[in-house]
């Protein structure tokens, strides 16, 4: 090959999930393993509407170039979003995303030197560790407990990456007191805060506390999401920065992509514009407890001895820890041969990667197949102790 690959082109690798996935494409296979919403959930009329209502009120502005800030009206909604939730922003402050998979990218492409430290959670969302990965750092994970990674813990890096609602992989949503007192260790050590949150809308029974960007919002980068509101299709997210950051990430953007298609911003911003979200997101976090309550029940049932697991109170996965010994990843073939499939857990770690834990996705799968699927997880289990 005539082409001279970057030393960054190196530390790309495809996606774990992703190639999982497409054994999952074989015919009768049970999956478990992507991270997906419920297309159920996804509110095909209330979009077909908006799109002809943008198209026969603005089609030239729609379908021309927009600003790279993104669609102002929109910027101002998550703006007063924001405000709601604890974190008092201005417009200004707000940058829409091609995803909020964009927003780490560009964190990383501003933050990132060779060989500078970059703090994870244990485990932490694989995604991030990909964004970061072509920047070269050298990644940390954060010693932590039941109740997620531990102030004390935190030491100088560039920056602590932290999924507070309902993390992907693990579930898991940080207490008052835990967000509190982690933003608190990062302010008193210069650290900054990329502070994700796809999923925290997604809450099954109280919504979680306010983000940490809330009590700290000079020292946090905060990400956002319509891909599990709305639909991930339209690649929309969104970035609530510092004033002193946000024409640098800007620039970032520019470079990037110019612009967040700005036809998917006036379409969205037509659908959530009048409190849209209010009605429609009661009926998607009903149908995703009744799943996340049919794996609780099938997990119970039918998991040997030496397993453990968290019930989550909202977003879409359960993280198992298997017996001392099992490798997730060497068991995967036999499960997919038995006719499930699951995500290894050990992906999900930055370091010292624990084989015997994986992810279980409960939102794209009926109840029924839930049952059986969980069942065929135990059979492959017990035929290969």
């Amino acid at each position: 090959m005539s082409f001279v690959l970057a030393r960054r082109a190196e530390r790309m690798n495809p996606s774990v999930i992703r190639e999982i996935l497409k054994l999952t494409e074989k015919p009768g296979i049970v999956s478990l393993a992507g991270g997906l919403p419920a297309p159920e959930g996804f509110p095909v009329e209330a979009m077909r509407a908006a799109c002809e209502r943008v198209l026969r009120d603005t089609p030239g502005e729609a379908l021309q170039y927009a600003a790279s800030e993104g669609f102002g009206p929109l910027r101002e909604w998550v703006a007063a979003e924001m405000g709601a939730q604890g974190l008092a922003c201005e417009a200004s402050q707000v940058l829409i995303t091609t995803g909020s998979q964009q927003g780490l990218d560009l964190a990383g492409k501003l933050l990132i030197d060779a060989g500078s430290s970059v703090a994870v959670e244990r485990p932490t969302y694989l995604g991030a560790l990909q964004a970061f990965a072509p920047y070269e750092p050298e990644v940390i994970s954060i010693e932590g407990d039941d109740d997620g990674p531990l102030p004390d813990a935190l030491a100088a890096a560039r920056f602590v990456y932290l999924l507070p609602n309902f993390q992907n992989p693990s579930g898991r949503c940080l207490s008052a007191a835990r967000r509190h007192a982690l933003a608190d260790a990062a302010q008193a050590l210069g650290l900054p805060v990329v502070e994700d949150n796809p999923y925290g809308e997604l809450w099954f029974d109280a919504a979680p506390p306010p983000p940490l960007a809330a009590r700290a919002p000079g020292n946090t980068i905060y990400l956002g999401s319509f891909s599990k509101v709305l639909a991930p299709g339209l690649r929309l997210g969104y970035i609530v920065a510092p004033k002193a950051i946000f024409p640098k990430l800007l620039q970032a953007k520019q470079a990037a992509d110019l612009h967040t298609p700005g036809f998917n911003q006036r379409v969205v911003h037509e659908v959530v514009r009048d409190g849209f979200l209010r009605e429609h997101l009661p009926a998607v976090r009903a149908r995703y407890r009744a799943q996340r309550d049919a794996m609780r029940d099938a997990l119970q049932r039918h998991l040997p001895a030496g397993c453990r697991w968290s019930v989550p109170a909202g977003g879409m996965f359960f993280w198992l820890e298997l017996p001392e010994g099992v490798d997730a990843t060497a068991l995967l073939p036999a499960a997919v041969a038995r006719g499930m499939a699951y995500v290894p857990g050990a992906a999900f770690f930055a370091d010292h990667a624990r084989a015997n834990t994986l992810r279980l996705s409960f939102v794209t799968v009926p109840p029924d197949d839930i049952e059986r699927g969980v069942a065929l997880l135990a059979q492959t289990l017990k035929e290969n102790a």
